[in-house]
């Protein structure tokens, strides 16, 4: 893979969760989670559907895949959230992301239903992270696809990476077009 597409498909680099955390961290982590939907907002601002349909990226999702993948993964996520705060270490359900970004849904709703659903979604989980106690973040769910427990503070922070990475992804295709 060329260095351009590895910077197309990665923007703000991979995914690399530390192996520990500061609660001024937590709290940025949080803080990205909350301003996604504001930040989607602002990146699809008077995009038409041929905007909408265009791929960030050689061989990558169209810029509607990656708003109603945002709302999949992050339902996903949510769910997980909850299965770990109220259950001793459940196993989580691995879903095929790709395949969902091929279902109807997403090619038959106006992208703005998925981000309607984000400013929702977004407003419960932050409700839930910033009422989190130190002992909530180490609470754990197992990851079958991946073979490990994932703390909550882990997650929080992938998924913090995992909002900037598809917000870059629309970003900056908008800003190459010169939309």
């Amino acid at each position: 893979m060329s260095t351009d597409i590895k910077e197309l498909q990665y923007p703000i680099g991979e995914c690399v969760v530390p192996e520990s955390y500061t609660e001024a961290e937590l709290k940025q982590w949080i803080s990205v989670i909350a301003a996604l939907p504001q930040w989607l907002d602002h990146c699809i601002e008077n995009l038409d559907a041929a905007q909408l349909d265009t791929p960030y990226r050689p061989g990558g999702w169209t810029i509607n895949q990656v708003i109603h993948h945002l709302a999949d993964s992050h339902i996903n996520a949510v769910t997980r959230l909850k299965f770990a705060l109220t259950e001793d270490k459940p196993t989580i359900k691995p879903y095929n992301e790709k395949a969902w970004a091929l279902l109807p849904d997403v090619a038959h709703t106006p992208v703005n239903v998925s981000i309607t659903l984000l400013h929702a979604l977004h407003r419960r989980w932050v409700a839930i992270l910033e009422n989190m106690t130190p002992e909530d973040f180490k609470k754990e769910y197992y990851h079958p696809e991946d073979d490990r427990h994932v703390p909550l503070w882990a997650m929080t922070s992938t998924y913090a990476w995992h909002s900037r990475h598809h917000m870059e992804h629309v970003r900056q295709l908008r800003e190459r077009m010169g939309w």
